[in-house]
């Protein structure tokens, strides 16, 4: 299963964070699985996205996408983000 990790920094989490939940729906359409959203704990606009795709190739066609760069610009993400095409190897027990 391939897997998309995502970091960020945002201008206002409270500004950006209606366009990640509105932008759920061309995610979906576009193979997303669904996604784990975490926040730094001491810098509040710094995002962290962890997503689970169905291929990889619909995974980088999203990434790649024209529209998701749109929406980021709208959302107010700062800077360029680091991007991680990841696919899971292994699992180890706790």
């Amino acid at each position: 299963m391939p897997y998309l990790l995502v970091r960020h920094d945002v201008k206002d989490y409270a500004t950006w964070k209606p366009h990640f939940d509105k932008h759920a729906a061309t995610r979906k359409r576009s193979g997303s699985k669904g996604a784990h959203l975490y926040r730094s704990s001491h810098k509040p606009n710094e995002v962290v996205m962890f997503f689970e795709w169905d291929n990889a190739k619909n995974m980088k066609a999203f990434a790649e996408s024209d529209d998701l760069k749109k929406t980021m610009e709208k959302a107010g993400v700062v800077g360029m983000p680091d991007v991680f095409f990841l696919e899971e190897i292994e699992r180890q027990p706790a």
